[in-house]
């Protein structure tokens, strides 16, 4: 029984290994660019838009309002990868009904190359935002003693994100070759749905603690931004 698509191989040369994890992946990457540029080749303003149109502009729209009602900031700013996260992980979950397909998100090199990412965009948008020493200053509250603590809650929070989307997904996928086994008729389908649903709920937990952790980094930036326009309106208004 293969827990994960990492002990599924198709192809082996000394240290170089293809396996199922590389090979959905890469599906899944080509399945989300082709994907995109089908549906947005032919953008309508009009009222006669496609159904898939229709689809990606609800999906989108509601991605915004999630980043805007937790960050409190712009959405533009943290859509393009918020989404990927979102994306990457949805599609599998979604595509792991089709027989015979792996989800790599069942693997725990693909949860922790996620969870790398964000640990990667979190220093990077908080920099843009506050610059580097305003950023880095951040460890050092509320007291420079912290610094230790407050790098180590940074690399425990990232190791979670990647154990806790690949203890979920292998979980799922487990039961189901368990019942598979044992009934081979009704469970199963049950199984796949609430693996589906359980795989749609991963996916935007995923994005949103990749968020909250975003937002963290930039909201000191924001909320300053905030003061000096309010304080500017009211010079205005005097």
């Amino acid at each position: 029984m293969q827990l994960t698509p990492d002990e599924i191989i198709y192809w082996q040369w000394g240290p170089v290994v293809l396996n199922a994890t590389i090979v959905y992946s890469w599906g899944v990457m080509l399945f989300l660019v082709f994907g995109s540029w089908g549906v947005t080749r032919k953008l309508s303003t009009g009222p006669g838009i496609s159904r898939w149109q229709n689809l990606l502009e609800v999906v989108v729209q509601s991605m915004r309002d999630e980043i805007r009602d937790i960050s409190r900031q712009d959405p533009a700013h943290y859509l393009a990868f918020v989404g990927t996260l979102f994306l990457f992980i949805l599609v599998p979950s979604v595509l792991s009904v089709v027989p015979g397909f792996k989800a790599p998100t069942a693997s725990l090199s693909t949860t922790a190359g996620l969870a790398a990412c964000v640990f990667v965009a979190v220093p990077m948008y908080g920099i843009a935002q506050q610059g580097v020493a305003g950023y880095f200053k951040n460890y050092l509250q509320p007291a420079w003693f912290m610094l230790p603590f407050n790098i180590i809650g940074e690399l425990s929070r990232t190791i979670a994100l990647a154990v806790r989307l690949f203890g979920n997904m292998m979980s799922v996928s487990l039961i189901v070759v368990i019942l598979l086994s044992l009934t081979p008729l009704f469970f199963p389908v049950v199984m796949h749905i609430l693996g589906l649903i359980t795989g749609v709920i991963h996916a935007y937990i995923f994005a949103i603690l990749a968020m909250v952790y975003i937002s963290a980094a930039t909201r000191v930036h924001a909320r300053e931004t905030r003061s000096v326009q309010e304080r500017e309106t009211e010079t205005d208004m005097d």
